[in-house]
């Protein structure tokens, strides 16, 4: 009897030991959603299908990319603040418009940093500034001779009020002294449509979804807004080499609802880590002037959290509000 009742317990002792594991290798056990917060074709979406493609290989389950947009992303990502915490609805978002709406709208259905549980940094694409060939400026620092002898006249495409492009126009415009009429789409893609037809000027916009514009002509280049120059596009230099310092872009990155079990996160963050680190996605993303970010949930965390408290300081100065 007492061996009989000793073997019992070792069996249940056994099986929560392995409760953990076999939790741990279940997800996923059904399809996935990435919810992207803008429209098709911009540096999200895009990420978003060359990542999901590469996870439904992997896992053997459907990842589907959906794009709830609206409200400069605060639609799609309150859709998954309030979805289950179980690892199968994703936001892919560019973190900028975490960091920058709770200082632009004064009724935030969500809280950027409570309400989620930050995965992975995915990339830094950095802005594009960008005209329409009829525009008559070759450099940085003839547009802002230009915009200066025509005040109020130029207008600036952005993928919505209060977005990272916009908040990039805004800094340039106040760092030089010039004004522009901003002009806000539901997306990047719309944006850059409409500089390259000629229905708006300038546009800084992120450079995976909008060098393809400019290698094509329709839309000059003048410069990008990173560090450095950009290997894959030599030919553009730095705004900074004009105006020193000055660095913007697109970050995106992966969030969770919180709440979303530590070892699913983990999970996600290993495979998409891994994925991220392939020649093939390293490639073709640097073809595009994309540069890979991977690293830990902690890191995207302070990140977003780094970037809140200086664009706080971009909209104090700037005075705008949306609602």
């Amino acid at each position: 009897m007492f061996k009989n009742l000793a073997h019992v317990t070792a069996l249940f002792l056994c099986a929560l030991l392995l409760a953990p594991t076999q939790a741990q290798t279940a997800y996923p056990t059904k399809s996935v959603r990435i919810i992207v917060p803008f429209a098709a074709g911009g540096t999200s979406d895009i990420l978003a299908r060359a990542i999901g493609a590469k996870l439904t290989e992997v896992w053997g389950q459907p990842v589907v990319i959906e794009n709830r947009v609206g409200a400069n992303g605060n639609v799609g990502a309150d859709f998954v603040a309030k979805s289950p915490p179980d690892g199968y609805t994703m936001l892919l978002s560019d973190v900028g418009a975490l960091s920058i709406n709770p200082s632009v709208y004064a009724n935030m259905p969500y809280d950027p940093v409570k309400d989620f549980a930050p995965v992975l940094m995915v990339s830094y694409s950095p802005h594009v500034l960008g005209v329409h060939p009829s525009i008559p400026v070759n450099s940085v620092k003839e547009l802002i001779d230009y915009a200066k002898a025509n005040p109020g006249k130029m207008n600036f495409a952005n993928s919505g009020n209060g977005g990272a492009p916009h908040l990039a126009g805004i800094a340039f415009a106040q760092r030089t002294g010039i004004s522009w009429t901003y002009i806000p789409y539901k997306g990047g893609s719309q944006a850059v449509a409409d500089v390259a037809g000629g229905q708006a000027n300038v546009i800084m916009n992120g450079m995976l979804a909008t060098y393809p514009t400019v290698k094509s002509g329709r839309i000059k280049g003048l410069a990008v807004s990173s560090a450095k120059r950009v290997a894959s596009a030599p030919e553009l230099p730095v705004i900074a080499e004009t105006l020193p310092g000055f660095e913007t872009g697109s970050y995106q990155g992966i969030l969770a609802p919180a709440g979303t079990p530590r070892d699913v996160v983990a999970k996600i963050n290993a495979e998409i880590t891994r994925i991220l680190a392939t020649q093939e996605l390293r490639d073709k993303l640097a073809s595009q002037g994309t540069e890979v970010r991977s690293g830990t949930p902690e890191a995207l965390g302070a990140f977003i959290a780094g970037e809140k408290t200086r664009w706080a300081q971009v909209i104090k100065e700037s005075g705008i509000k949306f609602d």
